[in-house]
Parts: structure tokens; sequence; C-alpha cells
């Protein structure tokens, strides 16, 4: 067995040029680190030292292992810093979010991780809700935050966050100004999510039980396209009310009044709950903390 004892002769010796010096840096003797090296040579079957030449000459096989002793050794400092709490270790958060997300509060989410946790490594994924759910499920991926419409056992959801969506139109399409029923809005084409979507698969079933059923659909699975094409004037559509509000105040998009409103559209963090981890734990909290879905990350 190779032992980071070996490794630690092997490192002072190449470092301070002598067994000798060696020894007396580890607070041993000299023929215990001769023999740490003998042990070494043993368990690699590598010649590690050149004995033709004078003093601690290291063979060329005898570089390469040393380098990835040094590695083992960086590795056991930064496990014996963990009892003093002196750093962190680097570690990676992969992480998928909607494209809502992505619009908005991403980018704090990413700055708090940071904070928290100044090692780690983040590799963002902006997808569509069933994609990452898939992920999730497949442990391609360690957290998510989507629209509350799939459950699992093996997954744990924490709530952050309900979003108000409203039905909306370019000015002057919907000429009536009181609220309108289901039955009249069907007259119009109507643009909506597809069945990748979150949002798009909770309001899908929410309709279907109210026997609500829409005669002429366009179905659009980005977010950003079908804001495009509501504010084109192609159809009426349902939209983030906070998120989109400068569209309203700016008069390219006008909200449209249906009764009944909309529900609420609930967003999850989600992780394995077979994984327990702490780290993963905190991460959906601080999105919880962080997330803000009245205010596009551009303002």
């Amino acid at each position: 067995m190779i032992t980071l004892k070996q490794l630690e002769a092997l490192n002072w010796i190449a470092q301070l040029g002598t067994f000798e010096r060696a020894a007396a840096k580890l607070n041993t003797t000299q023929s215990a680190i001769s023999k740490r090296v003998q042990e070494l040579e043993a368990s690699t079957g590598l010649p590690l030292f050149d004995r033709n030449q004078r003093g601690a000459r290291l063979t060329e096989q005898g570089e390469q292992l040393l380098a990835l002793g040094q590695s083992m050794l960086a590795i056991q400092d930064q496990i014996l810093a963990l009892k003093d709490g002196k750093s962190a270790p680097t570690r990676r958060l992969r992480l998928g979010v909607t494209e809502m997300c992505a619009l908005t509060w991403l980018p704090r989410l990413v700055s708090a991780i940071r904070d928290h946790y100044p090692a780690v490594t983040i590799e963002p994924e902006v997808d569509m809700s069933r994609n990452l759910y898939d992920r999730l499920l497949e442990d391609t991926i360690d957290l998510i935050v989507i629209p509350e419409a799939f459950s699992d056992p093996e997954i744990a959801s924490v709530r952050i966050a309900e979003v108000v969506n409203v039905w909306t139109a370019r000015p002057g399409m919907v000429k009536s100004r009181r609220s309108i029923s289901f039955d009249e809005l069907a007259e119009y084409t109507i643009l909506t999510q597809g069945g990748r979507s979150g949002s798009g698969l909770y309001f899908n079933k929410w309709l279907r039980a109210n026997g609500v059923a829409f005669q002429r659909v366009i179905s659009c699975d980005s977010l950003t396209a079908l804001v495009g094409l509501a504010v084109a004037g192609l159809g009426v559509s349902y939209l983030p009310r906070q998120c989109f509000r400068p569209l309203f105040e700016q008069k390219k998009l006008a909200i449209v009044p249906v009764k009944p409103a909309l529900p609420a559209v609930p967003y999850a963090a989600m992780y394995r709950n077979d994984r327990p981890s702490a780290f993963t734990a905190t991460i959906a909290a601080l999105a919880g903390s962080v997330c803000d879905f009245g205010r596009q990350f551009q303002e």
C-alpha cells in the first residue's frame, strides 16, 4: 500500500535535496526516511532515484510520482483544514432553472451562492421544466427551480414563490372593457406555452378541469418568443404580470380581464431527497430568499 508518509518523505527529499534534511524536517531518522522510500519503490515498482548520481536526484518516473503525490498531500491539508474551518473545499453545483428565472433573479442567486460558498463551481442550465425534471430524476443535475407541476417520492420540493399570470394582448385587439368569459376569449387565437413548459402544463390542466377548450391555439415553448408573438398581435396569451409590467406601462401590451382569473403558479426548488445534502438544502433556501419574479434583471 502507498501511504501518505511515504509520499511526504519523497516530497521533502525532493525539496530539501537530501535524505538527512528530509528526516530533520519530519522529525524522524534518516533510516526511517530511507525505509519509506524503499517501500514506495516496492509498492509502485518504479525506480524513484538515480543511484548513479550523487545526491538525491529523482528519475523521470520519480518526478511524475512526486507531482501526483503532492496533489494527494494537498488534499490531505484541505481535509485537515475542515476541522478548523479554515477553508472550504471546491465543489460543483449543477443548477437548472427555467427561462422565467433566468430573466429575473438568477443573477442574484449566483451572487448569493458565491458569497456563501466562494470556492463553488456553478454550472447553470436554462431549459424547459420537463427537461430539467427528467435530468433531476436521472441524477445528472443537482437542483432545479421550476413550476410545481411534477411530483415524485424521490424528489424534495421547497416552494419559494407564486407567480400571478394575466391574459394579455396587443392594445386594441380585444375591444371589450369589461371582464370577458372564456367563451368570448375563445373567439381569438390563443398563444400558449408548450407541453414541456411547467407553466404550460399547469394552466392546461387547470383549463381542462374548468371545461375550457380553445379552437385556435398556437403553442410555443419559449417564453421570450411568446411575448414577441403577443406584442406582434398574433393572438391573446397569458404572461406573468409583474415580470412584464414595463410592456404594459409602455402600452406594447394590454391586460385582458377574464373571469375566472388564472390561478397563481407555484414555483419550487427541487432536489433529490435520496441524496441527503446540507449543501443542496442550503442552496434551495438561498433561492427562496432571493427570488423575485416581479423584476427583470436588466432593471
